[in-house]
């Protein structure tokens, strides 16, 4: 019997993921920010590292996308619609850094 070989389906993404980077960067401060000024300085720290991509609404929809998932994970605090970083929130990302790399490795 001859057996098929396997094909992965599910795609997974192996850049770096700039937008998260740069709004750890910034609420990384400790500064209590609106989303129209986070994404203001998020926007124009990815626009001097030449990473940006896609136009400015997708990056606005990509940045609020990931927002959300930090604050969902514990690491930022929104209050109406302010948003700051919380303590561990820079160890904690370069610990998913680094977690993402060795599984990208392991490969």
């Amino acid at each position: 019997m001859a057996t098929t070989p396997t094909r992965k389906t599910r795609f997974s993404r192996r850049v770096p993921d700039h937008v998260t980077d740069e709004l750890v960067n910034v609420l990384g401060n400790g500064d209590t920010l609106e989303f129209n000024q986070l994404f203001k300085l998020v926007y124009d720290n990815l626009k001097l590292k030449n990473a940006v991509s896609g136009g400015e609404e997708m990056l606005r929809l990509r940045s609020y996308e990931k927002l959300q998932g930090l604050v969902s994970r514990g690491l930022c605090a929104k209050a109406g619609k302010t948003y700051r970083g919380l303590p561990g929130l820079r160890e904690s990302h370069q610990a998913t850094i680094a977690a993402r790399t060795a599984a990208v490795a392991a490969r």
